[in-house]
């Protein structure tokens, strides 16, 4: 009975173990799809590459880790259609709205919703066997591939190159930046949930 009751009430166990109301968790999604606009307007763009260098895949991490598959899923659909919308959530390098969603860099964006929820995912799935970093660790890998993955098969098709062209312009540049991306996502989860827990 008692853990039927805060199911009827609106309430639901979230951020692995915080207990969360509807509203709290509508507001976990607004601030994650805050995080994610904010995150790719810290952009620098790259002369040899039309894809932009951001720490959009760091809130995408962060996002996944901290809410869990189904909040960070919810919170990467919000942002893209706020995109599709011509709110000015995407990186300011592109021209914005639908243009952007598919254009040359649709795939990664795209890729947001499932890679959130992939890194949500693993630590929930695997977080018993081993400890909160190293699970976030293979979860951040887990989505960052599924990022890069469906980036790298869109700019292919996008512009019409060959697989090896495709990697060479958005995917190789970044993978140094996506290894310390994924540390400090991970560090970051685990940290936040040592505190949590205490």
């Amino acid at each position: 009975m008692q853990t039927a009751l805060p199911v009827r009430l609106g309430y639901r166990e979230n951020l692995d173990g915080v207990t969360t109301s509807r509203g709290g968790r509508l507001a976990m999604v607004v601030s994650a799809n805050a995080l994610l606009a904010i995150s790719a307007h810290i952009s620098l763009p790259l002369f040899f590459t039309p894809i932009p260098l951001t720490l959009q895949t760091f809130a995408v991490l962060l996002t996944g880790l901290l809410l869990g598959p189904d909040l960070a899923f919810s919170a990467g659909l919000f942002y893209l259609a706020e995109g599709a919308a011509g709110l000015p959530v995407f990186s300011p390098t592109g021209p914005g709205g639908l243009a952007q969603l598919f254009g040359i860099s649709g795939g990664f964006l795209m890729a947001i919703p499932f890679a959130a929820a992939a890194a949500g995912f693993v630590p929930r799935a695997f977080g018993s066997r081993l400890s909160r970093f190293a699970a976030a660790i293979i979860g951040g890998t887990a989505a960052t591939l599924l990022v890069f993955l469906s980036g790298g098969l869109w700019i292919s098709h996008f512009s019409h190159v060959t697989w090896q062209t495709s990697a060479a312009l958005g995917v190789a540049p970044f993978l140094p930046g996506e290894v310390i991306k994924i540390i400090a996502a991970a560090s970051a989860y685990a940290t936040l949930r040592r505190y949590i827990r205490n």
